[in-house]
């Protein structure tokens, strides 16, 4: 590989990284050409951008952008490295498990992850990283929490209502205790008197 083309994959590279919050850093050796086009078949398909690079170039990449910002993935960069960049922080995640079961094999094998602004080392994190929340998921589960106040309140009237509308009396319960209102006794009757016989 020439200079120029050194420079052109770290131009490529460089725009990558900058373009993703989010990419991963895998071990794909001893993987047979037809497991690799399989791989990159299933991140196509998961909007994932699969790329292999040589090491020495991804770290001038990373170096050239912010040095001290990936400096904790450097130790990761060693054999042969595929580069899975995602907007969804757990697609890569899920591809190398599913690739995995399905195949049979240990590879890809996890070396790093970036996951806005984190690093994950070790494929000890893989299983982890299947279970991280995406934004979308963490947006949807705020708005639930909001909105189970809202629906209970709903709930409640419109029981209230659906008794109302059956002549069912609510319920009112109150702190203080009820006081019964002394029943006037009724005046006593006197009996009639009683009717005389009359003559047959």
């Amino acid at each position: 590989m020439t200079k120029e083309q050194k420079n052109e994959v770290i131009e490529v590279l460089k725009e990558k990284f900058s373009q993703y919050n989010n990419f991963y850093i895998t071990d794909t050796e001893s993987l047979t050409v037809a497991q690799v086009g399989t791989l990159r078949r299933a991140c196509f398909d998961k909007q994932v951008e699969m790329k292999v690079a040589k090491n020495t170039l991804i770290k001038k990449a990373l170096e050239s952008l912010d040095g001290q910002k990936y400096a904790g993935i450097y130790d990761s960069l060693h054999n042969v490295t595929a580069l899975m960049f995602s907007e969804n922080p757990k697609e890569p995640a899920m591809i190398i498990s599913s690739f995995r079961k399905n195949s049979g094999n240990e590879k890809p094998v996890l070396k790093a992850a970036f996951i806005n602004g984190d690093i994950y080392a070790g494929d000890n994190q893989l299983k982890a990283l299947t279970q991280i929340k995406t934004k979308n998921e963490l947006i949807g589960e705020v708005i639930g929490l909001l909105q189970s106040p809202a629906k209970r309140v709903l709930a409640a009237l419109l029981h209230h209502h659906e008794q109302k509308a059956q002549g069912i009396a609510p319920v009112v319960e109150t702190a203080a205790p009820i006081v019964e209102a002394p029943v006037a006794e009724a005046p006593a009757v006197e009996d009639a008197p009683a009717a005389e016989p009359t003559a047959e």
